[in-house]
């Protein structure tokens, strides 16, 4: 009987609907959110129980201004506020995320506010109970292969066959201490074998890389990951760390545009001025990293530098990056610094053309050309960690070399994991 009244109900409003369009939108709206029999699961809930409400976050907008409109009071808001930091701060809701609102019934107040921070996560906002809970959907993950050959960087190659950016990032991160991504050449070649996330059949990103190659002037590198309870991270086909002790350099996706040269003709100055650091070219805002561990001694402006850091790495070590669009949060002097920390972004300040980061290089308090230095390496993998080590070698290693060298993308298997909280 409420099936037929309900039925009865949609004909009448698609009657107004085809009659009157001034009133076309609200009536398709309220239409779509009728209660309806069977079921339709999403979030835990049979949506087909509530009258829902989904809609995007606003510029702008915060929790309050969503829920006061479905007669949640202020006194509400606040403790539902409150509840939820330890689980998804209100204050992280962001502009053109979804969002629904659940209601048992339009005349009284919402029941749950429930929002998609990202395509695997979703936050259930109880507004009764003013419980909050964030859960994870299932991820499937489907390992892949991918090669290719270089045709000018390798991001543009990866762009060109339709590669997500998040492997390239993830390549350059594996092979950013043997390999310089500045001067690879075009031929060089790449292979990758790594896996992709879905939630729904809908793909959702870049899981992890299991295993990277790259050839670059007749040199082959590998770069293979190994874990367990004492080691994290790439090694290459001798048990080496790939993470060495300094990065190559401070940016990713950049150019050289001008070295280290004791007589450069300065653009600015318009006469001869030594250069003795590194211009790495990138747009305005690219994040610049630390290029190892260490303290900084400096986070200040001047009218040469403009933005600068400066950091000690140790007795012999110091770096220092300049012309900085801004700094990074908490970078001051005194404070330690991880190596991959942003420090700061690509800007043009002090006496710059464009945008880049000057990266300078100190050695016993001397500057130098970094590009020209044998620095030190990293602690070896343990003797007796070795064997263990070498079967994973071997496997990853065969599954690299039997990808095609030409540009491919492979699907190979599927698995399933099922992530609740």
């Amino acid at each position: 009987m409420r099936f037929g009244i309900l039925m009865t109900s949609a004909l009448i409003l698609l009657i107004t609907v085809s009659s009157s369009t001034k009133h076309r939108d609200v009536h398709i709206e309220a239409l779509s959110e009728l209660p309806l029999s069977g079921k339709n699961e999403k979030f835990g809930f049979n949506l087909n129980d509530y009258h829902v409400v989904k809609a995007t976050i606003q510029p702008n907008q915060f929790l309050a201004d969503i829920l006061l409109q479905h007669k949640v009071d202020y006194q509400t808001v606040a403790e539902l506020a409150e509840q939820a930091k330890p689980v998804f701060n209100v204050r992280s809701l962001r502009a053109g995320k979804p969002y629904y609102i659940l209601n048992s019934d339009t005349t009284d107040r919402a029941d749950y506010f429930i929002y998609e921070p990202n395509a695997i996560s979703y936050v259930v906002y109880d507004i009764r109970s003013k419980h909050v809970v964030m859960t994870d959907r299932q991820i499937n993950r489907v390992q892949k292969t991918a090669s290719g050959t270089i045709s000018s960087s390798l991001w543009k190659t990866m762009m060109d066959q339709n590669l997500d950016y998040e492997l390239a990032a993830k390549m350059e991160d594996a092979l950013a201490w043997s390999v310089d991504f500045h001067h690879i050449q075009q031929g060089d070649l790449f292979k990758a074998y790594y896996e992709e996330l879905y939630v729904d059949d809908k793909r959702v990103g870049v899981g992890e890389l299991h295993a990277a190659y790259f050839r670059n002037s007749n040199n082959d590198y590998y770069a293979l990951k190994y874990t367990n309870h004492k080691y994290d991270g790439f090694y290459d086909l001798e048990g080496r760390p790939m993470k060495k002790v300094f990065l190559k350099a401070p940016v990713q996706y950049s150019r050289i545009s001008s070295r280290y040269n004791l007589s450069r003709f300065h653009p600015v100055l318009r006469r001869v001025k030594a250069h003795l650091g590194t211009d790495y070219a990138a747009p305005y805002g690219t994040p610049i990293y630390a290029v190892a561990n260490g303290v900084v001694t400096n986070a200040a402006y001047t009218k040469g530098n403009g933005n600068y850091v400066k950091i000690k790495h140790d007795k012999t070590y110091e770096t220092q990056y300049l012309h900085m669009q801004g700094f990074a949060k908490g970078i001051s002097s005194g404070v330690q610094v991880k190596q991959g920390q942003v420090i700061g972004y690509v800007g043009s300040t002090g006496l710059a053309t464009g945008p880049h980061v000057c990266f300078r290089f100190w050695k016993n308090g001397k500057q130098v050309n970094h590009l020209g230095l044998n620095l030190p390496e990293p602690d070896p993998m343990a003797k007796e960690e070795l064997p263990n080590y070498f079967i994973t070698r071997d496997s990853l290693k065969s599954i690299l070399d039997q990808i095609d060298q030409v540009p491919v993308i492979k699907d190979q298997l599927v698995e399933e994991e099922d992530i609740t909280s």
